[in-house]
Formats: structure tokens, sequence, C-alpha cells
């Protein structure tokens, strides 16, 4: 039964619709993986195996009575630790909310659940979905950090522990252990899903994101977790567009594509160089080389001092009451914000728009961007969690990213980003799978 735990979200939810697998068989399976390598890989941090179990039991009798099934029906999706679900606690990987426990769910797990998926468990979160890494080990080699600060989930997707799994980003917290663990991982516009009963702590930048082993994975949950919300103000309207088939779409004629080293490209490893420099070639004529405008030339300046000085007025009343309870780590990031001016705040923050206005004209007529996920495959050691420079930038943008898990590195995966325009993700993702198919044929 274990080899359930292998299928991609799509597959599993066919499979259940034509009557050839039940939920509780997938949940077991996947239970069964958890209980396999969990206890060296430690990415969840709640788990009620009961509880899953009898939403799977649920999900079965309504198959059994019903033709006509929600997306994700008996599906189960991991969620991370700082995104409420009820009847599991949420503790935003900090003992200053331990035994928190939410009664209602989170906006984007409440649409899940209306999408048939079983609510696994909980994932582990770096203490407050910050720097400061928290029990997780990379997959591939223990030794390694999987990233963070969505490492759990991460780690639960690439090991079959979880087919899908909800993760955040504020700088580089989905793309960043997506590329370590060597998953998809996708931060789409920002706004796109919900964040009402999420942690909050950057609310210029924070963004739910989904991490899968497909990109029609990928598409189905981000479909069903896509409906404007009026109580988060960034979420805006829009068509109910199928991402779905648009990732499934057939070309007329190749992407364009960009390809922009940013202002990061310093700070890569020799093996992300080396792994670009054999790819670009592969592309043939479908790619060109462009440099960020040098108006953006400040763009990861900004995107610190509005992620530093945020965290100070969301964390503000922790740091007052709780500062004990809280690593050296998160105190000299509060006092970082805390020390930032009232101006350069305003400033970071209103460049934003005119910097979009540069970045959309720029790249006009490109399908996606590629760059770097990460610097490199997953540094040694679990203390750190490796740096977010390389996906940073664009999640101050609040433009669509993708991690798609293409290189390898003595044993190690990373991932190459594509980065696409605001509002346009399923154009993001139909590009993603051509590329993927592209490589695969020239191999």
């Amino acid at each position: 039964m274990t080899e359930h735990a292998d299928l991609t979200a799509a597959q599993a939810a066919k499979l259940i619709r034509d009557g050839n697998l039940t939920s509780v068989d997938l949940v077991t399976a996947c239970l069964e993986r958890i209980r396999a390598r969990d206890g060296e890989l430690k990415a969840f941090v709640h788990l009620d195996a009961d509880l899953a179990l009898e939403q799977a039991r649920q999900a079965d009798r309504l198959t059994a009575v019903h033709e006509a099934l929600p997306p994700l029906h008996g599906v189960p999706v991991a969620v991370k630790d700082v995104i409420d679900a009820r009847g599991l606690p949420c503790e935003h990987g900090s003992p200053i909310f331990r035994g928190r426990a939410p009664f209602e769910d989170a906006s984007c797990v409440r649409q899940l659940r209306e999408a048939g998926a079983v609510i696994l468990g909980k994932t582990v979160t770096t203490e407050l979905a910050s720097l400061t890494a928290g029990p997780t080990r990379n997959p591939h080699n223990p030794a390694h950090t999987p990233g963070g600060s969505s490492s759990g989930s991460a780690v639960a997707v690439a090991t079959g522990m979880a087919p899908i799994a909800l993760g955040t980003q504020t700088a580089g917290s989905v793309l960043r252990p997506a590329s370590y663990c060597g998953v998809y991982g996708f931060k789409p516009t920002r706004g796109l899903i919900s964040r009402s009963g999420v942690l909050l702590q950057s609310h210029t930048l924070d963004t739910v994101g989904v991490m899968a082993r497909s990109i029609d994975d990928i598409a189905l949950a981000v479909d069903c977790m896509s409906a404007q919300d009026i109580s988060d103000d960034v979420s805006y309207p829009r068509a109910r567009l199928s991402l779905a088939a648009l990732a499934k779409e057939e070309r007329p004629f190749p992407p364009r594509l960009a390809f922009c080293r940013s202002p990061a490209w310093p700070m890569a490893d020799q093996a992300t160089k080396d792994a670009f420099a054999e790819l670009i070639p592969s592309l043939g004529d479908n790619w060109l080389e462009i440099d960020l405008p040098e108006e953006c030339r400040s763009i990861l300046e900004y995107q610190a001092i509005v992620q530093r000085a945020e965290n100070a007025h969301h964390y503000g009343p922790l740091f007052d009451d709780h500062a004990d309870a809280l690593s050296e780590g998160m105190l000299d990031r509060l006092k970082q914000g805390i020390g930032i001016p009232a101006r350069d705040y305003l400033r970071a923050v209103m460049a934003r728009d005119v910097m979009n206005e540069i970045f959309e004209a720029r790249y006009d007529g490109f399908d996606a961007i590629l760059c770097p996920a990460s610097p490199g495959p997953a540094p040694r050691g679990i203390d750190r969690t490796g740096d977010p420079v390389f996906s940073g930038l664009w999640t101050y943008l609040g433009v669509p990213a993708l991690s798609v898990p293409l290189f390898e590195h003595e044993g190690l995966p990373f991932g190459l980003q594509l980065v696409g325009k605001r509002y346009d993700d399923g154009r993001l993702l139909r590009t993603a799978r051509w590329l993927v198919a592209h490589l695969q044929d020239a191999a």
C-alpha cells in the first residue's frame, strides 16, 4: 500500500473518483510513510492520525453516493504551522504560542476542505516563519538544511508524506526549501490566495504558496484556493480562470525566455553557475539575457527594509511582552526593524509601484524570467536555513515565481526559478510545463 504515497495529487484524485483507490488507503499510505521517515526528518509538528483517517472515511462515504466530486476529493494536504486549521494546534514555531488551538480554518484551508481535501497535519516552520531553524532535516542528506521557513512542507512533499503542502513566503520561504528538497514550489501573485487565518509578519510581502511534485498539482491546488477574500486587503477581484487548464494548454510556438542574473548573481555557488552555463545553450534561440533595470538596483535593500520594519510592527507585542521566549536571532531582527527610520521604510514601500511599472515594461514580450531559486544546493548544517536572496526581490514585487527541480550536485537537488508577470500565473505555469518537456526531449 505504501506506493500510494508516491502518487501525485492529480493521479490520486482521479483514482479515487474512478473507484480505483479509497481515501482511507491513500491517507494510510501517507501515515505509514510518515512513520517510516519522520522520526529522522521531523517534517511534522502536529499529527493526529485518527482525525486524518476519520476525514478519509467521510470522503469515502461521499464517494459511494455522489457522482460529481470536488477536485481534491479524498486527497491529503499538509499545512504549515502558521496557518490555522480547526482540530489541530497552530503554534507558529514558537513557545509563546504553545497550546494555541484555533476554532476556525484559515480561508485557504477552508477552501481546500470545500474542494474535498483531507487535512493531514501541521508541518514544522522556523520560529515565527523567520530565520531561526527548526529541527527538520533535508531528505536527500540529513546533515544539510531543508531550507526555511516552510521546511516541513517541503520535506513532507519530497518524501511522499503528503502529495501537496502549503507554505508561506515573505522573502524565500517557499522557493528556497522547494529548491533544496527537490520539489516544485510556487509563490503566486500576492493576493491570489487569501492570508486570512495565517500568521502575518509583513502585510505587504506575505504570500501563501504551494509545494507539490508536479506542475499539475500546483495548478490544481491553487485553483481550489483562488477565490477573492475581502477580509484580506491584498486579495483582488479576478476571473475564475482554471490554472490547471491553462497550464496544460499546448503552445502554438515556443515561449520567449529572459535570463536575468539579478544583483544576487555574485552570491551564486559555482554549481549554480555551471548549471546555467549548461542550461542556457539548450534553449536554442528562445532566450535573451537581460539585466535588471538600473532603477531596480536597490530592490534587495528595499525588500530587506520592508520585511524588517513590518516584522517589528507585527511582532512588536511579542518583543515587548515575551522577549525571553524569542531566539537571539529573532531579537536581533526585531531590534533592526525597530531602528529603521520611517522615511527609509516609506521610500522602500513607495518604490515598489515604480519598480513594477519599469519591470513590466522592460520584460514585455517575455513569457518568463529564468534565474536561480537558491544560491545553490542546500548548505551543510541545520542551524541555518540558507539565503533567500534569489527570491526576495520577486516577493517584493509581488510577482508569481516557481521553483522547478531541474538541477543536482553531489546528490543534492536545487531548483531553477521561473518568474512571471503579476496576475499572469497561468501563463507562468504553462511556460514551466513547456520548459520541462523541452529539456526532457533534449536529454
